[in-house]
């Protein structure tokens, strides 16, 4: 995909779906539940046991980027070319890692390093990355975007941790292009309800949607 049309899906979107998962299986059905649900922007997170093999079978299962695929808690520039050659079309990483996010631009494919204060987010900036991950959210709340975005105005700030669906309009109305639910959401695959996750993520959509003013 185009990396500018990787960039307009997730802030149409306004949602990345962080899937966690005990085991292969799990991670895809989470991910259809959330597909199902309303949400095409999927981070498939490099702790779920053979997370490359996920991507690669969802890439296969989507040939047409029905989903988009991303990878998630991406350490290294390493893991990020390998999931970049399974498929993935977004990187996610808690910090800010500056090789995988040159290897990232030098293959066009965009970026969301993490960062907690003014300095991470303008290194982050400064390094050429799409979005900064505001993580964990839940140590900040929405007004630490509103504030941020007073001297950086053309920060594009996606937090995850923390976000749920009392807050989620909240994190947009901030100011937040998009934002990252990862427990919240697919709590219900613990005890294998993914109708619940799927209902879930059509909660989300509708809180998203509702703050972005487009219903």
């Amino acid at each position: 995909m185009d990396k500018w049309d990787v960039i307009k899906r997730i802030i149409d979107t306004g949602i990345v779906a962080v899937v966690r998962a005990e085991s292969p299986e799990q991670a895809i059905k989470i991910a259809e539940a959330v597909k199902a649900g309303g949400i095409d922007a999927i981070e498939i997170t490099m702790t779920v046991p053979g997370a490359i093999d996920v991507i690669k079978e969802m890439k296969k299962a989507y040939p047409n980027n029905e989903i988009l695929i991303g990878a998630g808690t991406v350490l290294d520039a390493e893991t990020a070319r390998l999931a970049m050659l399974a498929g993935a079309e977004f990187f996610v990483s808690p910090y800010f890692n500056p090789d995988m996010v040159k290897l990232c631009n030098r293959y066009r494919k965009v970026t969301m390093p993490g960062a907690m204060s003014i300095k991470e987010i303008v290194e982050v900036m400064e390094s050429g990355a799409d979005f900064v991950k505001l993580f964990p959210g839940s140590a900040f709340g929405p007004s630490m975007v509103k504030a941020v975005l007073g001297p950086l105005p053309y920060a594009q700030i996606i937090p995850t941790g923390g976000v749920s669906l009392e807050n989620a309009g909240e994190w947009i109305k901030a100011g937040c292009p998009a934002v990252g639910v990862g427990g919240e959401l697919t709590k219900g695959a613990k005890t294998g309800n993914y109708k619940e996750v799927e209902e879930t993520a059509r909660k989300f959509v509708e809180a998203v949607k509702k703050a972005k003013g487009k219903i």
